[in-house]
């Protein structure tokens, strides 16, 4: 059976794409003494403690072991977690043990992936993706809200098509034919047209009150005589 179901402590053919100076056998021989692992699909959400609980469960720390460090990967731009990290531990054989037991398994139910990887080098903690983070999480399609919900491009195109949706209105409201934007203007208008309606008092319509006033008391009296 040992040539029919695939070794789980055995490092894949992931390969460093930045590191162009070192051909495929050397690395293949290095990996074969690493202590570090790069884990991948994490959620943005995960912390190091996290992680450090699940990773610890494989370190030895009685035989000379244990996690040496943990490296959270970052966006580039906003230097918030984006979704991998490196852990570092003291020997080879819990970098393998790691690889054979905690890779597959679910953190902050996602399942996560975990490769021996050649080290950790200043630099390697930030996305290479056009946005600041993963490559991964760049061109994504789908919806996943543990990775900042859609993908980056996807998020650059619906901020372009909102823009245009906005420079039209504004077009629309502004241009010939623009239909008016709140009640307060139709309210001025009204008010301004019923002014116009309305003529103001004459000194005539004052004289008329005052001889409808003595003629009504004229009236009184003669009602009173009677």
């Amino acid at each position: 059976m040992a040539h029919v179901v695939q070794r789980m402590d055995q490092p894949s053919n992931y390969k460093d794409s930045q590191n162009r100076s070192m051909d495929r056998s050397t690395q293949q021989d290095l990996l074969t003494k690493s202590t570090t692992l790069y884990i991948g699909n994490l959620s943005f959400y995960t912390t190091e403690e996290q992680i450090y609980e699940l990773f610890s469960k494989c370190a030895s720390p009685e035989d000379g072991g244990g996690i040496k460090r943990i490296i959270m990967g970052l966006d580039r731009n906003t230097r918030t977690p984006c979704g991998f990290c490196f852990v570092e531990y003291y020997t080879h054989a819990e970098a393998l043990a790691s690889l054979k037991y905690v890779s597959g398994t679910k953190l902050d139910e996602r399942i996560i992936r975990c490769d021996l990887d050649l080290g950790y080098a200043e630099g390697r903690q930030f996305g290479r993706g056009r946005s600041g983070g993963q490559v991964r999480d760049e061109h994504r399609q789908d919806y996943d809200p543990g990775r900042g919900g859609w993908g980056a491009q996807a998020q650059r195109l619906e901020i372009e098509r909102r823009r245009e949706v906005e420079e039209r209105y504004a077009d629309a409201r502004e241009g010939p034919g623009a239909v008016a934007g709140g009640g307060e203007e139709w309210k001025q208008v009204e008010s301004s047209a019923d002014s116009t309606l309305k003529r103001g008092r004459s000194p005539e319509d004052e004289g008329d009150n005052e001889r409808n006033m003595h003629r009504s008391r004229l009236e009184d009296v003669d009602t009173d005589r009677m």
